[in-house]
This record gives C-alpha cells, structure tokens and sequence, in this order.
C-alpha cells in the first residue's frame, strides 16, 4: 500500500475563493467585451425583455441612462483590466490547487497590495459585501504567510 498525500484544506479553500473570483471577473469582462461593438442601450433592452423585465422600470432606466454615459474608451479599460486580474486569480487558484509554493509567494503578494483599496473603498462606501471581502483576504494572508513561514521552519511546529 502507497502513502497518501495530505492535501492542505486551506490551500483548496483559498483557490476555490479564487477560482470562484476569476469566473466572476470572466464573465463580467466577456459581457462588458459584448457592449463595446455595440448599441449598449439596445443590448440592455435586448437582455430585459429576455429576462421579461419592464424596460420601463427605474431599473432598467437607472442603466440605460448609465451606460449612455460610459464612453467606449473607458469600457476597453474595464473589460482589459477585468479580463487581466481574472487570468491573475485563475492562475492564483491553480497554483494553490496544486500546492504550488509560487502560488502561496504570488497570492501572499497580490492579496496584500489590494488591502489598502480596499480599505480605502470601504471608507468611502461600507457595505457587507465590502466588509466580509476585506476580512476574507485579511484572512487568506495572515494563512499564506502562517504557511510559508512554517516551510522555512518546518520544525517549529508541527504541519497539519
């Protein structure tokens, strides 16, 4: 009989997290891709009446009038800068799958330069979603680093 290998439940929670990070960023960026070429205010009408909702309704107003004032230059921004930190979270996810020591270095390192931004919009705006992401990445850093320090000394304490 083979031994088997202990896979570190943290690792797979946090590249889970960050998988789950990526396909949001994906999908938001390939929809936003899908208003540059075109008539955003028909793609909004288009997707309500899909959806069966009243183009008439202060929602569907609310969003015709605010993708009326996005200017396509700053769409190509958004849906560049979405797609790019979703190949970063993707590629974070796998590596921390894999148990990659790359990985803990690249996501102890990305997470961390977003915490200030995220307390700076927390500051400006605090909402729930804002607050429990700031603790989630607070939390997946104070691991990384926790990890990564008992690899440099394995004999401090013991490994799960």
């Amino acid at each position: 009989m083979g031994t088997r290998k202990h896979h570190d439940v943290g690792f797979i929670i946090i590249g889970v997290f960050k998988l789950v990070k990526g396909g949001l960023l994906l999908a938001f960026g390939l929809g936003a891709l899908s208003l540059i070429h075109r008539d955003a205010a028909e793609v909004i009408r288009h997707w309500a009446h899909v959806f069966q909702v009243d183009t008439d309704s202060k929602f569907v107003q609310y969003w015709l009038i605010e993708v009326g004032l996005v200017q396509q230059r700053d769409l190509a921004l958004v849906v560049t800068t979405s797609l790019f930190y979703s190949a970063l979270l993707s590629t974070e996810g796998v590596g921390l799958l894999m148990e990659k020591v790359w990985a803990e270095y690249l996501t102890s390192i990305i997470t961390t330069s977003f915490i200030p931004i995220e307390i700076y919009a927390l500051t400006r705006h605090t909402t729930v979603l804002r607050v429990c992401l700031l603790l989630a990445n607070v939390l997946v850093v104070a691991y990384l680093v926790f990890r990564l320090g008992q690899r440099k000394h394995p004999g401090a304490s013991p490994t799960s």
